[in-house]
């Protein structure tokens, strides 16, 4: 059966689930990347049904490790993620989801988790390391 969003097919979304490297929890991290800026904009964790709600409804499901439920981003915001793509790393252990993101994604207001607390680590470059 198609899912008339995505055209994902059940057997294929379960073969890609089948290569997932879950977690002992049965987690994994996924990265959520704005389409149009390529900006990180936070980082969430799934479940085998909440990737296949991902990649089968067109948006982003989350598994809530504290509330121990599924979430989607903007039901109650309206600051909603729609996908545009997604992508497994190369050892299956992370999900990259590439969104439209529809108003900020921070439940802080801020465009992105990471613009709330910014560090100011020491840069390294090349030449300074000897790295050729």
């Amino acid at each position: 059966m198609t899912d008339a969003t995505t055209g994902a097919e059940a057997a294929d979304v379960q073969a890609i689930l089948d290569r997932v490297a879950f977690d002992s929890r049965g987690l994994v991290p996924a990265i959520i990347q704005e389409e149009s800026t390529r900006d990180v904009l936070m980082l969430g964790y799934m479940d085998n049904e909440a990737i296949r709600r991902t990649l089968t409804e067109g948006r982003v499901t989350f598994w809530s490790r504290s509330r121990q439920e599924y979430w989607r981003k903007g039901d109650t915001s309206g600051n909603r993620q729609y996908v545009r793509g997604a992508a497994l790393d190369c050892d299956a252990d992370t999900l990259l989801v590439t969104v439209h993101q529809v108003g900020p994604a921070c439940h802080t207001g801020a465009h992105a988790c990471f613009d709330v607390d910014p560090l100011d680590p020491v840069l390294g470059s090349e030449a300074e390391y000897g790295d050729h």
